[in-house]
């Protein structure tokens, strides 16, 4: 696996389902000025993916107080994608997903971020946060059968918005209101001799 922080989030323009419409030519370069939580899963029509597409909707009011856009992506087609938005969650469906879905049905988008199980022909859980200027600040890949924690997406977006507005790193297991630290040893020693 290629690891993509760092450097710029590769650039697609592919088709997608937003609510009950498809889009033609949905464009990465269209939410610069935003950061953009761009998350991959395997399968339509599958298992963990409804819980994991389900579980960022019901955060999607957090990732909007971040300025955060939410982008979902896998192999099936834009119509597949369609039926599935069009399917009750009480029988394995997404409906009420608002997000944007995109068909990567070539694989492109998947090899791009180094994501594609070549074995299965499936994007891994992938994970990538990319910043206002279009650039990757953190990723995750879990196995297919891992599902990730939104959560820990917020914490990380909360933890590159502050570091951006202030300065400051954010050590081990921050969160939002607790000690940072200036990014040099006498901020280590000032973070450690507080926490003792």
């Amino acid at each position: 696996m290629g690891v993509l922080v760092g450097k710029p989030a590769p650039k697609f323009k592919a088709k997608a389902v937003v609510g009950n419409q498809i889009i033609e030519n949905f464009d990465l370069d269209q939410f610069e000025g935003k950061n953009v939580v761009l998350f991959f899963y395997p399968l339509d029509f599958t298992f963990v993916c409804p819980t994991e597409l389900h579980a960022f909707q019901e955060k999607l009011a957090e990732f909007d107080k971040r300025d955060a856009t939410v982008i979902a992506c896998s192999v099936d087609s834009c119509y597949s994608h369609y039926a599935w938005l069009n399917t009750k969650k009480s029988h394995g469906g997404i409906e009420g997903i608002t997000y944007p879905i995109i068909s990567d049905i070539n694989k492109d988008i998947a090899r791009s971020y180094d994501v594609l199980h070549a074995d299965e022909g499936v994007a891994f859980r992938g994970l990538f946060l990319i910043d206002k200027k279009g650039i990757v600040r953190h990723q995750i890949v879990n196995d297919l059968p891992l599902g990730r924690s939104v959560d820990e997406a917020l914490r990380m977006l909360d933890a590159l918005n502050f570091f951006e507005t202030n300065g400051e790193v954010c050590p081990a297991n921050w969160n939002t209101g607790e000690k940072s630290m200036q990014p040099n040893q006498e901020g280590l020693k000032k973070y450690f001799s507080v926490q003792s």
